[in-house]
């Protein structure tokens, strides 16, 4: 499935105007195209105690799961501009658990793999190469 880059930006542009950032000012907007042609959607939600805000990769992974789970296939990133910007280093490793490296990012240069944003991930593999289970 080849994913709409435009149409999830404009995706996520649009649910960024949903932010919650009374603190720093920055919204941001996040779309995935899940395995199924879902399109999910999430934008970043802030908190007065800062450590517990929620990153807009953080709202789009539970509207993926909340709406029939799945895999992620491709996610866009947006600021109030519209501008594709890049995951956190914790969203990254959100992201890998939801899509793996068949998932590719939008960022200001173009599509990348979730391989080349997060080398050496540590996935459910890792968990089950110790456990067995």
């Amino acid at each position: 499935m080849k994913p709409d880059w435009e149409g999830l930006r404009q995706a996520a542009l649009e649910v960024s105007r949903q932010a919650y950032v009374p603190y720093s000012h920055y919204p941001v907007g996040a779309a995935g195209l899940a395995d199924d042609g879902r399109v999910v959607v999430g934008c970043n939600v802030e908190n007065a105690g800062y450590g517990v805000a929620l990153c807009a990769e953080c709202g789009m992974v539970s509207q993926l799961v909340a709406t029939g789970g799945g895999r992620l296939l491709a996610v866009v990133c947006v600021n109030a501009l519209g501008e594709p910007i890049l995951p956190c280093g914790r969203c990254r490793q959100l992201l890998w658990e939801h899509g793996g490296e068949r998932l590719h990012v939008q960022t200001p240069g173009g599509p990348l793999g979730m391989t080349d944003l997060l080398p050496l991930a540590f996935g459910p593999d890792d968990i089950t190469h110790v456990t067995g289970g």
